[in-house]
């Protein structure tokens, strides 16, 4: 049987003694009743994992030992997502957490010119990636930034850092499938996905300036959600 794994973002060492968030405290000795002795795991979304044993069982403060850690190198490719907030919230809840369990690895909320604003929280957000990690069983956390104006983007993303850069849009003009434009030895890659109505022929215009490439991700319309699912399967599996 596999161990639990529970969110711990402290640096921690091999024999020390460390006490759990409250949260976590109560799911392990009031919901899981486990007790002292008994093992289970702790991710800190970079890389670590560490096996602790627990050492006092207490509701509220529970008392773990760590036992080992084992380090996890970062993905060989870094593979980030650039995408409008959504009207509907859940659905901007639901994209995230199933990019992270896809393994990308940043995700930049955009506000563009037809994006219809939300509130940001940034907190919720931030637990659904975590427990889409755990869930998954990954390692690294994913890099969920503040929202940028989308003009914004092109002064905080270096070309020469980013090897790959693709805008995805529904205008009619040529433009390249992105499972074939993918360069599979590229160690960086960033795409752009639009709001509901899509991006703005100016701001196509800008990303074609700074030498993002134009993709389709197949012959269907799809909602932005999706489109930024899609995208990311694609990029992580090839």
């Amino acid at each position: 049987m596999s161990l639990p794994i529970f969110f711990y973002a402290e640096p921690v060492t091999v024999q020390q003694l460390v006490q759990l968030p409250e949260e976590t405290s109560r799911h392990i000795v009031q919901v899981l009743r486990m007790d002292s002795g008994e093992h289970l795991q702790l991710a800190d979304g970079k890389g670590n994992w560490h096996l602790v044993m627990i050492a006092e069982p207490h509701k509220k403060k529970c008392i773990v030992k760590v036992l080992s850690t084992t380090v996890t190198p970062a993905p060989a490719r870094k593979i980030s997502i650039a995408i409008s907030l959504l009207k509907n919230a859940s659905r901007f809840e639901w994209f995230i957490e199933k990019a992270t369990e896809i393994g990308v690895s940043e995700i930049i909320p955009l506000i563009c010119e037809r994006t219809e604003r939300q509130h940001f929280k940034k907190e919720r957000f931030e637990n659904i990636l975590i427990s889409a990690m755990l869930q998954s069983q990954q390692s690294w956390l994913p890099v969920l930034h503040q929202p940028v104006q989308y003009e914004q983007l092109f002064r905080l993303e270096d070309p020469v850092l980013v090897k790959q850069r693709f805008i995805a849009h529904c205008e009619e003009e040529q433009k390249t499938s992105l499972v074939t434009a993918i360069d599979s030895a590229s160690s960086t890659s960033l795409i752009l996905i639009g709001p509901e109505g899509d991006f703005t022929p100016s701001e196509i215009k800008l990303a074609l300036d700074h030498h993002f490439i134009p993709v389709t991700l197949g012959d269907t319309r799809l909602r932005a959600e999706t489109a930024g699912v899609v995208a990311a399967t694609i990029l992580c599996i090839h």
